[in-house]
């Protein structure tokens, strides 16, 4: 039998960033840091972002390991695990020299790859970048590269294909399901796979129709009924799925994923406030991720005033809600109430953190932007009695080093399918108007 290789993996900034515990995810392999990276980390210490937690983080987590060793054979990372160490700078080569020429951190990075490429004969050296143009410019060089995907969904169309179309059903059968609130036995539909806990079916026979909802506690599948909810009507099965999950007592987390104007977020915020007397507080946010990577100093005015553009949409649907009702009724002053108490707050996602979670109704609008590590870090802090819904369109990513399959939205949904406290939905149809939805496909 051959012996295996080792490789050498060479870890770029994102990376860490992305998430400070990937020195641990390389196996038997070893992990070498370049001393750029590190300078470059030390810009992310300060600030209340993520990606400045995981900097802190990595910083610690490298000052356990620390030691001469780091600089001079590493350090092993623990049992079954290679090493890891810190290759300090390297003159740049006639070839990076040559293809470029400016000295710039990212630049010195690959100086410092290529030099342990060189030396490295024995082993298969991998550079590990979240940056695809970085990692082509590794490969113009003979560098093999590859994105950091400990953390990426592998089948990105498997896991959102959570509403089954079922036709030719006995129309008995589905007049059973209307006259029997509790379910029928999924064995009586004679599905080709299993159902999962909170799977939707839209069951069509030659003369009638039904929503159906397969019910993880007591294993039947049981009628959807369309509801409106605080004004808003659903007006296609999706959006009545989602609803459903929504309303749902049991449902704990669910995500909501479709392209623009499918209804997400405003689904969500109709569901929270027509449960408000459920919660002590509804939280509607978004992470705010910056044009050109430039912070929120870069903005004029206060602070409100900066974060007003990233807010608006979540503010737009909420007036589409209170534009159901007059300025006099009951509704409509509820909800103004609600804002003027903070028992409804509109906020980035940064501005949430420090809060206690319990008994929250929680609604995070354009998931997609956000990474596994941070989602996790938002769900791990769910008190009792809260619900978290997180909304997003994975084909409309801000975030230059998140994927369809790396970000955390697809993670949570993927990672979560199946468990009895989730529910997935995933809307198809645009509902804003037909211009609106002509351009979604022809543009």
């Amino acid at each position: 039998m051959a012996k295996k290789i080792r490789k050498v993996f060479v870890l770029d900034t994102n990376v860490l960033l992305h998430d400070y515990n990937s020195i641990y995810s390389f196996q038997e392999n070893d992990v070498i840091i370049p001393i750029t990276v590190l300078e470059e980390l030390d810009k992310f210490k300060r600030g209340n972002d993520i990606i400045n937690y995981h900097a802190r983080e990595f910083t610690r987590e490298l000052d356990k390991l620390s030691g001469d060793k780091l600089f001079n054979g590493g350090v092993s990372l623990g049992k079954g695990l290679g090493k890891l160490s810190i290759e300090t700078g390297k003159p740049f080569s006639a070839a990076i020299k040559a293809s470029f020429p400016e000295d710039t951190a990212d630049h010195r990075i690959l100086a410092i790859t290529e030099h342990v490429y060189r030396t490295k004969t024995d082993k298969s050296v991998v550079f590990i970048s979240k940056d695809i143009n970085l990692r082509m410019k590794a490969k113009s060089i003979g560098i093999m590269a590859q994105d950091y995907e400990n953390d990426k969904v592998q089948d990105i169309g498997e896991i959102y294909k959570n509403v089954a179309t079922f036709e030719n059903i006995d129309d008995k059968l589905i007049m059973r399901l209307y006259e029997n609130p509790e379910g029928i036995g999924p064995e009586e539909f004679r599905f080709k796979q299993e159902p999962i806990a909170n799977q939707y079916f839209i069951l069509k026979g030659n003369a009638s129709s039904a929503l159906g909802h397969f019910d993880p506690e007591t294993k039947l599948i049981n009628r959807v009924l369309k509801q409106k909810t605080y004004g808003i009507d659903p007006r296609n099965a999706e959006q009545t799925f989602a609803l459903d999950a929504l309303l749902r007592p049991k449902v704990q987390l669910a995500t909501l994923t479709g392209k623009a104007g499918t209804g997400k977020t405003l689904l969500a915020l109709a569901a929270a406030i027509h449960q408000r007397q459920q919660y002590t507080q509804i939280f509607l946010a978004r992470p705010i991720v910056p044009l050109s990577n430039r912070d929120l100093g870069y903005l004029p005015g206060d602070i409100k005033e900066k974060i007003g553009p990233y807010m608006q949409p979540l503010f737009d649907n909420l007036d589409v809600i209170k534009n159901k009702f007059s300025q006099t009724s009951k509704e409509y002053q509820k909800i103004e109430e609600m804002l003027k108490n903070e028992k409804l707050i509109i906020t980035p996602l940064a501005y949430i953190r420090g809060r206690s979670l319990s008994k929250i109704f929680f609604i995070v609008d354009e998931a997609q932007n956000l990474t596994p590590h941070e989602i996790k870090t938002i769900i791990t802090r769910a008190g009792e009695d809260t619900k978290m819904v997180f909304t997003g369109d994975i084909e409309q990513i801000d975030s230059p080093y998140l994927d369809e399959k790396s970000n955390g939205l697809s993670y949570l949904t993927d990672k979560m399918k199946g468990q009895d406290i989730f529910a997935h939905v995933n809307l198809v149809k645009g509902e804003r108007s037909y211009l609106a939805e002509l351009a979604s496909h022809l543009l």
